[in-house]
């Protein structure tokens, strides 16, 4: 029995197709990890859209993400937009590529699709690219004042200020950043399965506690507080009688041959004439 959903086309022909719509606007096409990457002019992106939309073979017709890509060690265009396209016919994707630095902008691609207009609007917020012919390129993610651009490789991971409510001035206020404490270093040791150092604090768990109060030692280094309290000796023979001598069983009583004792005559004392 065959799923529900449509099988997604396969990539055969896709890079074929592309560089015959697209002709010398493609610089270079990728085919890796069964995805299909376009590397396009920046200047005429806007041309490029639209013949991937509607030359037949391609119809990409939806746009699903504009991402960005921050290449700092590139020197020049070091920003990448990422645009990312659907076939709803075809049910296939492809990603098209554009570089750019923090000057020159990418076209705008709102005529053609108007969602366009807040994914941009996310890409300028987050890494300063400028798209000409977006008609609302304001900051959507970060507030109004905030300086800098955070996803950019070189903003530092502290940021330049940081705000907060004031109840005094009634208003937002703007500070710089203050950490309550500088950044660690993570050994990824668990003091609880053996480290090889002493928290501080821990110097502590080498005294004797009290009795019955929990120990982080282990069984073997455990010293309790009465330890110094000499034990009582115990006994060297076990209580135990192996004849009859030692329990008084077996002693001859009232028998024959032997007048019982008479309970009224009380017997004088030795060494006394009667």
């Amino acid at each position: 029995m065959r799923a529900p959903a449509p099988a997604y086309v396969a990539n055969d022909g896709v890079i074929e197709a592309a560089s015959a719509a697209l002709g010398g606007r493609l610089l270079h096409s990728l085919d890796a990890v069964g995805e299909v990457a376009l590397h396009v002019d920046r200047a005429s992106l806007v041309e490029t859209m639209v013949a991937l939309r509607d030359t037949p073979g391609l119809e990409y017709q939806q746009l699903m993400e504009i991402a960005g890509v921050d290449y700092p060690d590139r020197g020049i265009d070091r920003f990448e937009v990422v645009y990312c396209l659907l076939s709803l016919t075809r049910n296939h994707r492809i990603r098209v590529h554009v570089q750019t630095d923090d000057e020159k902008p990418v076209p705008s691609v709102t005529g053609i699709w108007p969602v366009a207009g807040w994914l941009e609007r996310e890409v300028y917020d987050m890494y300063g690219v400028l798209f000409s012919g977006n008609a609302d390129l304001r900051r959507i993610l970060t507030d109004y004042g905030f300086r800098g651009h955070p996803q950019r490789k070189d903003f530092p991971l502290s940021g330049y200020v940081e705000l907060r409510y004031s109840e005094e001035a009634k208003r937002v206020v703007y500070e710089p950043v203050q950490l309550a404490q500088d950044f660690r270093t993570f050994d990824f040791m668990s003091p609880w399965e053996g480290a090889e150092y002493v928290l501080p604090g821990d110097e502590k768990a080498k005294l004797p506690e009290e009795k019955g109060a929990p120990t982080p030692l282990k069984a073997d280094e455990i010293v309790k507080a009465d330890a110094n309290v000499s034990a009582k000796a115990a006994p060297s023979d076990p209580k135990t009688t192996e004849s009859t001598a030692q329990s008084g069983a077996g002693k001859p009583g009232p028998g024959a041959g032997e007048k019982p004792a008479d309970p009224d005559v009380v017997p004088s004392p030795k060494g006394q004439n009667q």
